[in-house]
């Protein structure tokens, strides 16, 4: 994800320090810890040659991606549906590779919704889309909505429509990214006050270079979060660390379901960095470490480039 990304220069001087909870969290979160909160972590895509040899192993082929991913991972954060509608029989081949398995498939809403339409005339395209990944069935984790950075809340009463035209049975998430959500806080609290009254959630975005979009803010107890990483440096480690004690906290506070996708500048480092932030979370949480095949990597060592294969 280029979104936010800074130099190492202006890295080295950045506060990545996260606000504080709004109070708004206290509403959301009751208060007491649920019995078994869902905790998901997962990449972006399963079509990465630089996990061959890491999580995937030596000679792995690409039809067979998929079904190593699944292996480590549990969770996606499913960009190829933001470049293409998929049909039913398409998505069903996918959902296979994870049945049986806690296992959640998180698809992105196209761009010729999100990006190209301005929420016009997109009945059909949407009713696709949704089609197709209904065949997901139990493996459907929530839908993503990515606003496009340069969709002003001057446009939000389309937007507005758009969301309250969607199935109710169905978990979305949405991100917004233009500055001006963030800015004006009267229309912050508009967009926050038309989620939750739809029982939507808002996607929270830690990136280098806009700070703004780590608002910490919970609009339903489940969370969607995306990490934008530097690749094992130490800066990444204390980060993730951060997140460890907020995400913990949320836990113990009522958080019913968490989805957190990093997005590593190297992107053969995310498994290392994903592992890194389950294994310290579910340690936190008192949850048992989820086994992850061919064998479990425990805490990676910081810094270090490690293969999960032997």
């Amino acid at each position: 994800m280029e979104f936010g990304r800074i130099s190492e220069q202006e890295l080295a001087v950045t506060d990545f320090t996260l606000p504080p909870d709004p109070a708004a969290n206290a509403t959301v979160l009751k208060g007491v810890r649920v019995e078994k909160p869902l905790l998901y972590f997962g990449g972006t895509r399963w079509a990465s040659n630089t996990w061959i040899g890491r999580i995937y192993p030596k000679g792995a082929k690409d039809a067979a991606f998929l079904e190593h991913y699944v292996q480590f991972f549990n969770s996606i954060e499913l960009n190829a549906t933001h470049y293409q509608v998929y049909g039913p029989s398409v998505i069903g081949k996918w959902a296979a590779k994870a049945a049986g398995k806690d296992f959640r498939f998180c698809p992105k809403v196209p761009q010729s919704i999100s990006h190209y339409s301005n929420f016009n005339n997109v009945y059909d395209i949407t009713t696709s889309f949704l089609e197709g990944v209904l065949a997901f069935g139990e493996n459907l984790g929530p839908v993503f909505l990515q606003v496009s950075e340069k969709y002003a809340p001057d446009r939000k009463n389309s937007l507005f429509r758009y969301l309250e035209s969607l199935p109710v049975d169905i978990q979305f998430f949405v991100e917004v990214r233009h500055e001006d959500w963030f800015a004006d806080k009267i229309i912050q609290q508009e967009l926050l006050t038309v989620l939750r009254s739809l029982n939507m959630g808002i996607v929270i975005t830690d990136t280098p270079g806009r700070r703004d979009v780590a608002h910490m803010t919970l609009t339903i107890p489940k969370t969607f979060i995306r990490y934008v990483g530097n690749s094992t440096t130490p800066v990444d480690y204390a980060r993730i660390d951060a997140w460890v004690k907020r995400l913990q906290y949320w836990v113990e506070q009522g958080l019913q379901e968490l989805y957190v996708f990093p997005h590593m500048l190297d992107e053969a480092t995310c498994p290392l960095l994903t592992a890194y932030m389950e294994d310290k979370l579910l340690a936190a949480c008192n949850l048992p470490l989820r086994h992850r095949n061919p064998r479990q990597p425990g805490e990676p060592v910081q810094g270090t480039q490690i293969s999960f294969f032997d």
